[in-house]
């Protein structure tokens, strides 16, 4: 019978001296938050961008029969052209997104927030003689938490482009 000696482990000066280090992260692609704001920032980048150069196409659908006329009538402007600027800036929210998540979903949140503003007006206006958007306004309800639940992974797993203010 054979015994062995082992070496005692040694300790990292910072440790000795009650200085804790942050814990390695395994590879972040493992994690499920990870995951979930890659998935995330993805889908609002790309859908922002795909629908707002359709604004200009309206190959998707006609964009305009979305449109209450009040808005484009108070800028003097045709529904038409008001979807043009529409997809200008849904085209910027989306590479918002890509460049800076943390502040860009935030943005592309208040958007959803403007657009279900429009379809409930357009719903209610309506009064039963003209196509409701009950169900869209519903679904962009959807997108607007995830485009907060983005806003708030972002804030955990994005890169900080400006440095965090020091602390007394």
């Amino acid at each position: 019978m054979t015994t062995t000696t082992t070496a005692p482990l040694p300790t990292s000066s910072a440790h000795s001296l009650g200085v804790v280090s942050r814990p390695e992260r395994p590879n972040k692609l493992a994690e499920p938050a990870y995951q979930a704001y890659l998935v995330l920032r993805a889908a609002f980048v790309t859908a922002p961008v795909l629908f707002g150069v359709d604004k200009f196409f309206n190959w998707m659908t006609y964009w305009p029969k979305y449109l209450w006329v009040g808005f484009p009538h108070l800028l003097g402007a045709s529904p038409q052209h008001f979807m043009y600027a529409v997809g200008v800036i849904e085209i910027v929210a989306g590479l918002g997104v890509l460049v800076l998540p943390r502040l860009a979903a935030y943005a592309v949140a208040g958007w959803l927030g403007g657009i279900i503003t429009n379809l409930v007006i357009i719903s209610v206006a309506a009064k039963g003689h003209a196509p409701v958007y009950w169900d869209i306004a519903l679904r962009d309800f959807g997108l607007l938490l995830a485009a907060l639940a983005l806003a708030r992974l972002a804030a955990a797993f994005a890169p900080r482009l400006l440095p965090r203010p020091r602390q007394a």
